[in-house]
């Protein structure tokens, strides 16, 4: 089963993220900010990463960046979950490696649909 890093600073957004992807039979891990999510990257392998953009300690496209110097984490597919919708920030997800974006509040069918697309 593909397992999926979350990454929110809000454990209440991430708990509904982790048991819509659950009932979908996803393996998943949590972590609160971009430097917990690379310390749980460096340690395991996950098919995907779904990422909030502000955070504190290490923001989204912070994180996304640090992640992609990672070898095993090249081509992983990662996902900007946010409430940031405007094209600049967008840019600079892109910029940072991400692969897609999705604007909260997040529409569980559409998450889980996208993601399907993205994991190979």
């Amino acid at each position: 089963m593909p397992s999926i890093l979350v990454v929110d600073d809000s454990a209440s957004l991430r708990n509904m993220v982790t048991f819509t992807l659950k009932q979908e039979g996803f393996d998943v891990a949590e972590a609160g900010d971009g430097k917990e999510a690379l310390g749980k990257a460096q340690q395991g392998k996950f098919d995907l990463v779904l990422t909030d953009v502000n955070m504190p300690v290490m923001d989204g496209i912070t994180f996304c960046s640090e992640l992609r110097k990672l070898p095993a984490f090249k081509f992983t597919p990662v996902l900007m979950l946010t409430t940031e919708s405007s094209n600049d920030m967008k840019q600079k997800g892109k910029a940072a490696g991400a692969t897609g974006w999705l604007v909260k509040p997040f529409n569980p069918e559409k998450l889980i649909s996208t993601i399907k697309r993205v994991i190979r």
